[in-house]
């Protein structure tokens, strides 16, 4: 079998594979014997009729299986030879099959990329330093009371923190508009759910009150035919709720797993140790992302078009599931991948897939192995959130894929510890808010 290797450029390869016609016309004349041995054909009994009559018959369609056989016997053969490895699935074209011929084709695929790592020296990180402070405590304690707040429909005016219950129409240019209409809905002031023209025109505003706001569009708006405009709209005020906030009793306390006997000091200790541990979480967090980040821009790399467009395909997927989309009948589902085109994940994409080359690289570089404590810790923390946590381990170790998954995420963990142990790393002061702030946004 004779090959050729053509580098068209970049990590594109061409393979082109000759095999000699002798070996095309062996497994030729093989397929034509199991054919004739149980080929139907009229006026012949099952399996007796002429090789000649079966090649008449069965020949030009025996041909094209066996071609396409031998293209798939030999492809391994033809990479093993050429010494290269594909990074996905080749597109095959056969060039030459006449008869009494060498059988010839094109592999067209790409290859991994080359990959050194002689910038980790460069990597400079910093560090949140986060002091959990006592107004972080109030503070968590004061959302866990608006938690379980109920409400209490008042007389007065309405004002910033109550709940209003209203109807609205708005008009544009004298027009109803999509989506400017509503009836008995509810809106918690000062959250900012709703237009802040709309809020603030409610506020002052009694239970009985019928009046008029003129309501700006921002220029961010999430729907662009409105955007920077102003629409008139008619509010009716049929409910002022002011909300109450539940004392910090033995009921409030036992609720939020204090111990018998704690009181508010136990509250707050409980608090203090369960912010402690998201910032721990956020530092960590933070500081995988930076040192990726730092890996990835200091090891710029070419990567695989095949493996990109694998990756794709698994964003895209990830986001039907996480939308619940894959509940939509075949049709309409068909129709929601097309509304999520290749472009909208191809960033993304082709980050994971550099990041995954990097990281293996170091993986492969450093000897770093699959730690079972870790792996194992990981379980827990994720059974750990759920009722019946047996339950949750059982079915992790009953799914290998989902066992991989949790190698891999440890695996990068300690990838990142062994990134940042020889790193340049600085301390930044920071306020919990903030670092929890910073971390949404790269997430986002």
């Amino acid at each position: 079998m004779e090959i050729h290797v053509e580098s068209p450029g970049g990590l594109e390869r061409r393979l082109h594979v000759k095999i000699p016609s002798e070996r095309v016309e062996r497994e030729l004349g093989l397929r034509m014997k199991q054919l004739a041995s149980r080929a139907r054909i009229p006026g012949f009994r099952p399996g007796k009729a002429p090789l000649k009559v079966v090649q008449k018959q069965y020949g030009e369609s025996a041909r094209m299986d066996v071609i396409g056989e031998l293209v798939r016997q030999t492809w391994p053969e033809a990479v093993a030879q050429a010494k290269v490895q594909p990074a996905g699935s080749p597109n095959f074209e056969v060039t030459s099959e006449k008869a009494g011929e060498p059988l010839s084709y094109v592999a067209s695929f790409d290859v991994f990329p080359e990959v050194k790592l002689d910038q980790l020296d460069k990597l400079d990180v910093v560090k949140p330093a986060v002091e959990i402070t006592d107004a972080d405590v109030e503070r968590l304690i004061a959302n866990l009371r608006k938690a379980r707040r109920t409400f209490e429909t008042v007389s007065r005016a309405a004002q910033n923190g109550d709940t209003v219950v209203v109807d609205f129409d708005g008009k544009l240019d004298g027009e109803t508009f999509q989506g400017g209409k509503g009836e008995k809905i509810e809106i918690e002031l000062g959250e900012k759910q709703f237009l802040p023209d709309l809020e603030n025109a409610i506020v002052g505003h009694a239970a009985g009150d019928e009046f008029e706001a003129d309501v700006n569009f921002p220029a961010d708006y999430r729907r662009e035919d409105l955007q920077n405009k102003t629409a008139r709209f008619s509010v009716k005020l049929h409910e002022v709720k002011e909300p109450r906030l539940p004392a910090i009793d033995d009921e409030f306390l036992k609720a939020h797993g204090v111990a018998e006997g704690g009181g508010e000091q136990g509250l707050r200790d409980k608090c203090r140790t369960a912010l402690e541990a998201e910032r721990d979480k956020a530092t960590r967090t933070r500081l995988k992302r930076e040192v990726l980040d730092q890996l990835l821009q200091l090891h710029p790399i070419e990567v695989p078009g095949s493996q990109v467009q694998q990756e794709i395909a698994r964003l895209r997927e990830e986001s039907i599931n996480r939308m619940q989309l894959n509940r939509a009948g075949k049709a309409q589902a068909e129709q929601l991948r097309q509304m999520l085109p290749d472009t909208l994940f191809e960033a993304n994409a082709r980050r994971r897939v550099a990041l995954g080359l990097l990281i293996g690289e170091v993986i492969k570089a450093r000897g770093i192995k699959p730690e079972t404590a870790r792996v194992e810790k990981a379980l827990e923390e994720i059974a750990g959130d759920y009722e019946q946590p047996e339950q949750v381990r059982e079915f992790y170790r009953s799914r290998p894929d989902m066992l991989q998954g949790l190698q891999a995420v440890a695996l990068e963990e300690q990838v990142v510890e062994s990134l940042l142990a020889g790193a340049k790393t600085t301390e930044q002061a920071m306020s919990l808010e903030d670092l929890l702030k910073s971390v949404s946004q790269s997430a986002a």
